[in-house]
């Protein structure tokens, strides 16, 4: 016996026991056998006709009995009223046998026949006038206020069935009844109802006829006759608005009568409308207690259909209202007003004139929830083009008015109890601003509104908040503009005129606009508006700055586009643009008046602002500008006497002033002059002030000169600079009393009067106040010719200047650099010494010019060590010896020789060093030159570089030392490649630790840039004092790693320099490895050439390759322990890249960095590397190299795919199915699991060990908070799940239970693998499949719901299709129904693939079905056959093959085995047969077997007349046309004739040919088939 069987039989057993207890007379266990049967009976498709008929018995006598609790009374009216649903005329005729005419029902009777007229409509309509016409009869007999009750609820749900089958009687699968009648009886009871009931009622009979009240009148207003009756019973409803607690009841039965108004186009009489209105109104805005929000939202249901109706009449009553000044009034009309303008009702339209004049009447309610209300109003308005030109100007101005509104009593001083008026302030000025930022200035009427009356909030200080959003509106309108130029010829919406709005003047918007532009460089919106506002509006400003404008414009806003915009560089080229602007206008009046626009825009920003820091600047610009001199001097004698109105008067002034002088230096000093000799009296008796709190002070005057000095034109100033600003500033600074205002002033003025100066660059300019002496010994030297040495003059300057070093005060450092820097510079450019003699004429000029030579470059020596070693610091002496070294790496051979003579001069001789002086540097710097081309050159290297540590108290081993110095003078290069090697194992272990890294840079720039003897030199000295310090250099590597990198792209030029380098990073790696791996993973990503170098150069060590992955594999999983991928795990997965692609062996450690790679790529999928990881150091790029675009997830995978392949060099891995493909699917966020499920396949099953190692590795993947990491992992194991082996040495049954888990997720791919894992589990474990069948069919099948993504249904159904192979018609019987219904749902799926396995699995569950199940399957195949008929013609073949294939097996549970014939016909042919051959043999053969099916595959046809795919509409019309042919007289009277043939007709339209030639011959045939049968089309 089939499980199905067993389950049919245990729920009929079920039944009976329970009917036997029912035949008890326990009535207390009743109401429990009730309620189990109501859910047995509901849950079960077919029951025994005997059952049902005993269960309608004893449900009715129990129902009726008066002795039984009401509770239990009414379980069996819900039993009796299931089992409808299996046979409902029975139930009907038990229901109507105790409805008898002229006897009280039982009110249960009554409440039986009302529910199922709301639960089978279609059945009970037939029976409704029987109903009727008795109930009629019981009215009168009622006295009871229950009974009462429930006849008026029969009365509510008999007129809710009796109006949904007049509107929907086409639905109905019967022919038309007369409802005329059946609207007389409800009419009839109704009427009885009002008159007798109604005005003597209770509170709760009230409600009932409230409730009846609305369906009621709905269904009689669609009859003329009865219209009129229907709307006098409005008047009472409305009466019954008392109680808040029925309120709702009311307004839901007056929205039903509302909306059958509008379905029947019934007009409603005026003071009915009135009367609506009004109670409608006081639902909304009830007082003194809120609505209840039930009834509101259905009152403004209520007032859209009015809307729709009636707009005129409702928009002049909201009027009416609005001025009632009331305000829950205006707040809830408004709403109203709102929200019918977003239902975008198209009548409403018609009245926006009067919509937008209800909104004025409000516009000066001062009340903060009308303001509110109304702007948002306003905004919806605007989005919904509600605002006309006319009328619509005043709702914009509103908008701005509130803001600064609300801004000017926010600023007020809040009084103690106005916490709440302040928070209600801040929601208008929110709202004021959304609604701005929301504004749309180019819906349909809004330019026309707008423009030009929305400039005027432009310049206003009080709108300056609004300007984010006010900048794009003008702008977009302008834009907009110059499109329509563009377009037409002409335009007509924006022109700026006047009229009765004053309109901003060219000067001011030039004026606000600039100065909010400095906003800019700051980021702000409001500043990037304000430029881009300026840069289209060139002809309203001045028509002569367009083509000033058009070329200077994209060169400021390129300034704009980097991250750190300079504010000085951005407001230098502001003031650049206005200086521009205004000569190219070239109007001076113009001119004035912006300035006086600036001027009177003053206090429209903050002292400490940066848009009023810059108005000072641009109105001295302005003024510099200006070519009326007297007006240019009156307004700086009006700023001087009166500076408090530039608000800070310091900052304010010296900034207008200084900027004034750029062009009107005299007038400027005229003026100064002329003000302090003015205020002469006041200045000597108050040397504070001149005049007043108010006035400048003496410090003041002083900081203004220094502007004037660093602003004037420098060809001006240096002629007035000692007499007329040095002085001034000397005389006031000595008659101000002494505080920390004064000195700082004084330091600021004195230095922007030295970089004044120094910016005239005039060498000639003798300044009086410099040691006149020292000038003199440098203009010596400077005069002296650098071709010859002819005159000692350059030998005694040197001495003089050495000997003037030592006095007191001591020049500071700068003045040492700058003084040796010169002499240097004299000296060491000669030519070579032979060519000097050259010159003498005698052999006495020649020596005398040898003796010039020596004596000055010794004097220039002595200088140089004086200057060094009489100094304490040791930074100093540093920076003294650091101007040689330009000159110690010269090209030529004789400026080197100069420089290491001095230098030995400097270094040897029992120097005295200071205590911190720093050696490394220099030693890096001489050493190498021991290998110099000139053997005086070798020797000074040599000498220098003992010096050096003599100098720091430490002497090397000297006299062999000295010995191999004197080997030197060898020419042999080899001979001087090996001395120096010694010296530098001799002195290397001297090196103070702490100064290796100096040595080293110096060594490496000596890499880059010396000969190459000096450069072989170089790499032994770096190598040797590695070797012999590298241990010690821990606390100093990450330096030094860093100092390598930024010399190997240049270094990488010059192949002997490149592998020193290489052998340095090897050296320096012996003896940290660690610390060499880290600091290379810092490198920026992607790794350039250079650093692939490294990687590839430390792997290349047979050594320490092993080592290097393990430490590589350790970083990287400790980098991923959160399952979160920073820029560290990629470098870590690029570094394994360059190292395993040398042929580095993957085996020891091959799970372990698979495992963690392939999680590196799940946690970088979708990620952007951010641009701050990319290298900023120098980079020298090959010939066809460019920079590569970093991609974390493609570095992942390249990592993980180098790996692989080295594993299946190895024997640990085969080859992917996907081949190539896997890593494009792996590293893309849309297919990487598809990616996954590949790789998985790739794993090699005879290396199950690594396998299961790679599992356990993996197992935390699917509990990881990273839902990437958990798709991978999932789909990972989805594919292993199928591998019997691992089931058996592996632990994946935990596995199993966590893809049980996954399979309910909320993420669609998740659920989609882990559902391909429990359907692998079939292959892999089938036992495991029975034993948990349960959980896992139920995961499963709750995917076939996931209709938002068809992968997981197909998915899903796949997974169905395996598991169910496994199990018995038992396993699968609860599950049955469910599978079988969602499967049919996906039939008819856009999706080939879904279609298929859906028909594929349909046609496995055929033999699942058992015997409790297979005449459910029979009725589902019934339905399903239209669609394997039709299919059979699908776009894809192979679901055409599976459609016959399901036909074959389904047939016989419908027992029409004599169609095999057809089918196989079909089958046997290479082609198809033509579709209309086929149906016409088939509907032959199903015609004298079974009409009604016939018949159903009729009806389900229609619908496939809208497919999209042309063969089905074909198919469908042709399958149509062969049922028409066969159906017999009977069915032909109950085809809708009128119906097909207007959908055929539709078809003849239809764009595919075959479609309209079908639907034609179809057409043919209904006619052809309605004159046989002489039936009227």
């Amino acid at each position: 016996m089939t499980q199905a069987m067993e389950e049919s039989v245990e729920t009929f057993g079920d039944i009976n026991l329970t009917l036997s207890m029912l035949n008890m007379e326990d009535n207390i266990s009743k109401e429990d056998i009730y309620g189990h049967l109501t859910s047995v009976i509901q849950n079960s498709d077919i029951l025994d006709d005997a059952i049902v008929q005993r269960l309608i018995y004893y449900a009715s006598k129990d129902m009726r009995d008066n002795n039984i609790l009401r509770e239990t009374r009414m379980l069996a009216g819900e039993v009796l009223v299931s089992l409808a649903a299996h046979d409902f005329n029975s139930v009907m005729y038990e229901v109507q046998s105790n409805f008898r005419i002229l006897e009280l029902p039982d009110e249960f009777i009554v409440l039986a026949l009302a529910e199922l007229a709301t639960s089978y409509v279609s059945q009970s309509i037939p029976f409704m006038m029987m109903t009727l016409l008795t109930m009629q009869t019981m009215l009168r007999l009622a006295d009871e206020e229950r009974m009462k009750g429930v006849f008026c609820l029969a009365l509510e749900k008999f007129s809710k069935a009796i109006y949904k089958y007049v509107n929907h009687w086409r639905d109905f699968p019967y022919p038309r009844l007369d409802a005329n009648r059946l609207s007389d009886k409800i009419f009839m009871l109704f009427r009885y109802i009002m008159e007798k009931w109604a005005p003597i009622t209770s509170s709760v009979q009230t409600l009932a006829i409230i409730k009846a009240h609305g369906p009621t009148v709905s269904l009689l207003l669609h009859r003329e006759d009865l219209c009129e009756y229907a709307l006098d019973q409005v008047p009472w409803l409305l009466n019954q608005y008392k109680d808040k607690e029925i309120d709702f009841h009311i307004t839901q039965s007056l929205k039903q009568i509302l909306t059958a108004v509008v379905l029947y186009d019934t007009a409603l009489p005026k003071d009915l409308r009135k009367t609506i209105f009004i109670n409608l109104l006081n639902q909304v805005c009830r007082l003194p207690e809120p609505p209840v929000k039930e009834n509101e939202l259905e009152a403004s249901s209520c007032f859209l259909i009015l809307a729709h109706s009636n707009p005129a009449d409702l928009v002049e009553f909201f009027d009416e209202q609005m001025r009632s000044n009331n305000e829950t009034t205006r707040m809830g009309i408004l709403t109203l007003l709102r929200s019918a303008i977003n239902a975008e009702e198209p009548k409403l339209r018609d009245h926006i004139t009067s919509i937008e004049r209800t909104v004025k009447v409000v516009m000066s309610d001062l009340n903060i929830k009308v303001r509110n209300s109304t702007l948002l109003l306003i905004q919806t308005m605007c989005e919904k083009c509600y605002i006309e030109a006319r009328e619509g100007w005043p709702l914009i101005d509103y908008i701005f008015s509130q803001f600064a509104m609300s801004n000017k009593n926010l600023e007020k001083p809040m009084k103690p109890n106005s916490l709440k008026d302040e928070k209600g302030e801040k929601s208008v000025r929110e709202i004021s601003l959304e609604v701005l930022k929301t504004l749309d200035p180019l819906v349909i009427g809004m330019p026309q509104v707008l423009w030009p009356r929305i400039l005027t909030f432009v310049v206003p200080a009080e709108y300056t908040g609004t300007l984010d959003y006010l900048f794009n509106i003008i702008r977009s309108l302008i834009m907009a503009e110059e499109r329509k130029k563009n377009d037409a010829k002409e335009s007509t919406a924006l022109v700026i005129s006047t009229g009765a709005v004053k309109l901003p003047s060219p000067q001011q918007l030039l004026a606000r606009l600039l100065v909010i532009s400095i906003l800019a460089s700051l980021g702000k919106l409001r500043g990037a508006g304000a430029i881009g506002l300026l840069k289209i509006l060139p002809e309203i400003i001045h028509p002569k700055l367009v083509d000033l404008w058009k070329t200077r414009f994209p060169e400021l806003l390129q300034s704009l586009e980097g991250k750190n915009t300079s504010i000085i560089l951005w407001e230098t080229m502001l003031l650049q643009l206005l200086k521009e602007s205004l000569w190219k206008i070239g109007d001076v009046a113009w001119t004035i008046q912006l300035s006086q626009d600036f001027n009177e825009q003053m206090d429209s920003y903050s002292n400490i602002s940066l848009e009023k820091k810059f108005l000072w600047k641009a109105l001295g610009t302005t003024l510099a500008s200006c070519q009326d001199k007297n007006f240019v001097s009156s307004q700086i004698k009006e700023f001087l006497i009166a500076p408090n109105q530039l608000g800070d008067q310091r900052q304010g002034i010296t900034s207008i002033l200084g900027y004034c002088a750029e062009s009107h230096l005299d007038t400027v000093l005229k003026v100064l002059k002329t003000f302090q000799d003015r205020e002469k009296f006041f200045m000597n008796r108050c040397k504070g002030l001149f005049s007043g709190k108010k006035s400048l002070t003496k410090t003041d005057v002083m900081v203004i000169y220094g502007a004037v000095a660093l602003h004037a034109p420098k060809v001006q100033l240096l002629t007035r600079l000692d007499q007329d600003i040095v002085s001034q500033v000397l005389f006031l600074y000595g008659q101000c009393s002494q505080d920390m205002d004064l000195q700082m002033s004084f330091t600021r003025s004195i230095t922007e009067i030295g970089i004044a100066v120094l910016d005239a660059e005039d060498q000639g300019f003798k300044f009086s106040y410099k040691e006149v002496l020292l000038g003199y010994m440098l203009d010596f030297i400077r005069d002296e010719p650098l071709d010859s040495l002819a005159s000692p003059v350059r030998w005694k300057a040197l001495i003089a200047i050495r000997y003037l070093s030592k006095l007191n005060p001591q020049l500071s450092l700068n003045d040492h650099l700058n003084i040796l820097e010169e002499n240097i510079r004299r000296l060491l450019p000669l030519p070579p010494l032979e060519k000097l003699k050259d010159e003498g004429e005698t052999d006495k000029d020649k020596e005398h010019i040898n003796f010039l030579y020596e004596r000055s470059m010794d004097a220039l020596g002595r200088l140089l060590r004086t200057m060094m070693w009489d100094n304490v610091k040791a930074e100093d002496c540093q920076e003294m010896f650091n101007l040689l070294r330009m000159w110690l790496v010269s090209q030529k051979d004789w400026e080197r020789e100069r420089a290491f003579q001095i230098t030995a001069k400097v270094l040897t001789n029992d120097i005295e060093a200071p205590e911190n002086f720093k050696i490394g540097s220099l030693l890096g710097l001489l050493a190498p030159h021991s290998c110099d081309t000139l053997p005086t050159i070798r020797q000074a290297a040599a000498s220098s570089t003992i010096g050096l540590f003599c100098i720091k108290g430490t002497h090397p081993e000297v006299e062999r030392l000295q010995d191999l110095q004197e080997g030197l003078q060898c020419d042999d290069v080899q001979v001087q490649i090996k001395i120096s090697s010694k010296i530098a194992k001799i002195v290397s272990k001297l090196i103070p630790t702490e100064e290796i890294l100096m040595f080293l840079e110096e060594t490496l720039d000596g890499l880059e840039s010396l000969n190459p003897t000096c450069t072989h030199a170089c790499g032994i000295w770096m190598i040797t004092v590695l070797k012999e310090q590298g241990a010690a250099l821990e606390e100093q590597l990450l330096e030094i790693l860093s100092m390598i990198y930024h010399h190997m792209p240049v270094l990488r030029q010059k192949e002997e320099s490149f592998q020193f380098m290489l052998e340095a990073i090897s050296q320096i790696a012996s003896f940290h490895m660690d610390a060499v791996v880290a600091n290379l993973l810092q490198k920026p990503l992607p790794f350039d050439r250079d650093t692939k170098t490294l990687w590839k150069a430390l792997a290349e060590n047979t050594a320490s390759s092993g080592k290097l992955l393990r430490a590589l594999t350790d970083k990287l999983e400790n980098e991923l322990e959160d399952d979160l991928a920073g820029v560290e795990a990629i470098a870590v997965a690029c570094a394994m890249y360059e190292v395993v692609s040398t042929g580095t062996p993957v085996t020891n450690l091959y799970p372990e960095v698979f495992t963690l790679l392939l999680k590196l790529v799940s946690c970088t999928l979708g990620q952007k590397m951010s641009t701050a990881t990319w290298s900023r150091r120098r980079r020298v790029l090959q010939q066809g190299e460019q920079q590569q675009t970093a991609d974390p997830c493609r570095l992942s995978t390249a990592t993980l795919k180098c790996v692989q392949a080295q594993a299946m060099k190895e024997g640990l891995a085969k080859e992917s199915d996907e081949g190539d493909n896997l890593w494009a699917l792996l590293s893309s966020p849309s297919t990487h699991h598809v990616g996954v499920c590949a790789l998985a396949r790739s794993m090699a099953v005879w290396q199950y060990g690594l396998t299961l190692d790679i599992m356990e590795q993996l197992f935390s993947s699917l509990t990881s908070s990273s839902e990437n990491y958990r798709i991978t992992g999932t789909a990972f194991f989805s594919e292993l799940m199928k591998e019997p082996i691992l089931w058996k040495h592996g632990n994946l049954r935990e596995v199993l239970i966590l893809m049980d888990q996954s399979a309910w997720d909320s993420n669609a791919t998740l659920r989609q693998m882990a559902i391909r894992g429990l359907g692998n589990t079939a292959s892999g474990a089938p036992h495991k499949v029975k034993k948990h069948k349960q959980i896992i069919l139920e995961s499963i099948i709750r995917g076939l719901y996931h209709l938002a993504r068809t992968e997981v249904v197909c998915e899903s159904l796949k997974a169905l299709k395996k598991i169910l192979e496994l199990l018995t018609d038992r396993d699968v019987s609860f599950y049955f129904k469910e599978i079988v219904l969602q499967t049919r749902t996906f039939f008819e799926d856009e999706q080939d693939d879904v279609r298929l396995t859906a028909i594929f699995l349909f046609e496995n569950l055929a033999s699942l079905t058992g015997r409790r199940w297979k005449i459910f399957f029979a009725e589902e195949i019934k339905k399903s056959m239209i669609s394997f008929l039709l299919h059979l013609w699908d776009p894809n073949p192979k679901i055409g093959a599976a459609c016959c294939d399901v036909l074959i097996i389904c047939i016989p549970f419908l027992g029409l085995q004599e169609l095999y014939g057809v089918l196989d016909h079909l089958l046997d042919g290479q082609d198809l047969p033509r579709a209309r051959d086929f149906y016409r043999q088939f509907c032959v053969k199903l015609a004298r077997k079974n009409q009604e099916i016939l018949w159903i595959l009729h009806t389900h046809s229609f619908t496939f007349f809208s497919s999209n795919w042309e063969m089905i509409r074909s198919a469908a019309v042709k399958l149509t046309d062969a049922i028409v042919l066969n159906l017999t007289n009977r069915y032909m009277q109950l085809l809708d004739k009128e119906q097909l043939t207007t959908r055929l007709q539709a078809l003849r339209q239809d764009p595919c040919i075959s479609v309209q030639r079908a639907a034609e011959a179809a057409l043919q045939t209904l006619l052809r088939k309605c004159k046989e049968t002489s039936i009227l089309l």
